[in-house]
């Protein structure tokens, strides 16, 4: 490495002199590789994520490729960064859900099943014989008491719940995008919610997007169970989104 004082330190997870943690930085780096942007907003009363999706070899079956994972039916994520620790990291949260419905009887709410994945990622902070993992996880679900819920889990173990947040690619301007619409504080209906998650990725991708372009997962107040939306949904959302502009 060519920082100067840092040889080394890059290698494992041990404390640069500077206090900093190398591989864990890799790992955010990581994330922004695969080339996709996820979205996750808050509603009134339901709550959203939507990513883009990439076929990248005309063969592939695209029904096989997807970025939002099914962890109950009551709780649902999009995991953006390196595939096969996307895959490994929804496995583990679904093993940890069917173990807290057996032990305790009742379903894992959202902000315990975001601390437990936060905990398990912590793990690989601490020993230098595990990896980081290269995946942002945003989790949504609505919970019995608090409602609508959309929580972030990084790679350093960190988990935060959001309003409306954004991981990938383009991360930083999906934030300054929501930043501002989000300032006056708005209570979105169901519509409003997928409709700003498609405008926020068509307007930091500077593309207009199609209904296979998109993969959109949502939780509501009514339904509370995960959906992930059928292509004509999409499509029905983006000719509001059009007639609106």
């Amino acid at each position: 490495m060519s920082r100067s004082g840092t040889a080394g330190y890059d290698m494992s997870i041990i404390f640069s002199p500077q206090g900093k943690l190398y591989q864990i930085e890799y790992a955010f780096k990581a994330i922004k590789t695969g080339g996709l942007t996820s979205v996750g907003i808050r509603g009134k009363d339901c709550v959203v994520v939507a990513t883009q999706k990439k076929i990248p070899d005309k063969l592939i079956d695209p029904k096989s490729v997807t970025s939002l994972y099914k962890l109950t039916d009551y709780i649902g994520c999009v995991q953006t960064g390196i595939v096969p620790d996307s895959k490994s990291q929804a496995s583990r949260a679904i093993q940890e859900c069917a173990t807290f419905h057996h032990k305790f009887g009742y379903q894992i709410p959202p902000n315990v099943l975001a601390k437990r994945m936060a905990d398990i990622a912590q793990l690989s902070t601490q020993h230098a014989s595990a990896r980081p993992l290269g995946v942002a996880m945003i989790l949504i679900g609505i919970d019995d008491e608090l409602g609508p819920q959309l929580y972030k889990v990084d790679p350093a173990g960190v988990y935060t719940g959001y309003k409306a947040t954004a991981a990938g690619e383009k991360e930083q301007e999906s934030t300054n995008f929501l930043e501002k619409k989000f300032k006056s504080n708005p209570q979105l209906s169901k519509d409003e919610t997928i409709q700003m998650a498609i405008s926020t990725l068509q307007s930091v991708l500077g593309a207009d997007l199609k209904s296979s372009d998109l993969e959109i997962g949502i939780c509501t107040m009514d339904n509370r169970r995960f959906v992930i939306m059928t292509d004509e949904d999409i499509d029905s959302q983006l000719t509001k989104l059009a007639e609106r502009d």
